[in-house]
C-alpha cells in the first residue's frame, strides 16, 4: 500500500518536540502576561474600583501558573493526537489553528488591560478569548476528548475574567 493512503499510527510528532512545541508556547504567554502586570498591579490597577467578588491579587498567579499547566497539556495531547487522512487532517489543523488563536489572545489581553489601562478594550479581548477557548474546546473534542477536557477549568477561569472585566468597566 503507497504511503500516501496509509492511516498513520503514532503521535504526529516525537515526544520532545512535541513536548518543547506544546510548552514553549504558552510559556511565552506567560512571560507576556508577568511583563504587563508586573509594575501595573501596585500602581494602576490598585486604584480601580473592584467588584466584591474581586480575588485577592495573589490568586491570580496562583490560578494561571495552574491553567498555564493544564493547557500545555492539552496541546501536548492534541499534538499527540494522530490525525486521519483528508478531512480529518484539515480538521486537527485547524483545532491546532484555534488553539494558537486563542493563545494570541490570551497573551493580548494583559497589555491590552493592564499596560493600556484600557478597560474597555480588554473586555473585548477576554470576550474574544472566550469565545475562542470554547470553540478550541470543541474542535479538539474530535481528536483528544482528555485534551479537550483540560481546557474546561481554563473557559470557566477566562468566563469569571471576562464578568470580572466587565464589572471593573462598569464600575470605573
Amino acid at each position: 500500500m503507497p504511503s500516501a493512503t496509509r492511516v498513520p499510527r503514532g503521535p504526529a510528532l516525537p515526544r520532545w518536540p512535541r513536548l518543547a512545541a506544546a510548552i514553549l508556547p504558552v510559556a511565552a504567554t506567560a512571560l507576556v502576561g508577568s511583563l504587563a502586570t508586573r509594575p501595573e498591579i501596585p500602581g494602576w490597577y490598585a486604584g480601580l474600583a473592584k467588584p466584591a467578588f474581586n480575588p485577592p491579587n495573589a490568586a491570580f498567579p496562583i490560578a494561571w501558573a495552574t491553567l498555564d499547566v493544564l493547557i500545555a497539556l492539552s496541546l501536548w495531547r492534541l499534538l499527540g493526537a494522530r490525525p486521519r487522512t483528508g478531512p480529518s487532517r484539515q480538521g486537527w489543523r485547524l483545532a491546532l489553528a484555534a488553539f494558537a488563536a486563542q493563545l494570541a489572545l490570551n497573551a493580548a489581553w494583559t497589555p491590552t488591560f493592564f499596560a493600556a489601562h484600557a478597560v474597555g478594550a480588554g473586555l473585548a479581548v477576554v470576550a474574544a478569548l472566550l469565545a475562542m477557548v470554547l470553540w478550541t474546546i470543541r474542535l479538539t473534542w474530535r481528536f483528544d476528548r482528555p485534551a479537550a477536557w483540560l481546557l474546561v477549568p481554563y473557559a470557566a477561569w477566562v468566563g469569571f475574567a471576562t464578568l470580572l472585566n466587565a464589572a471593573i468597566l462598569r464600575l470605573n
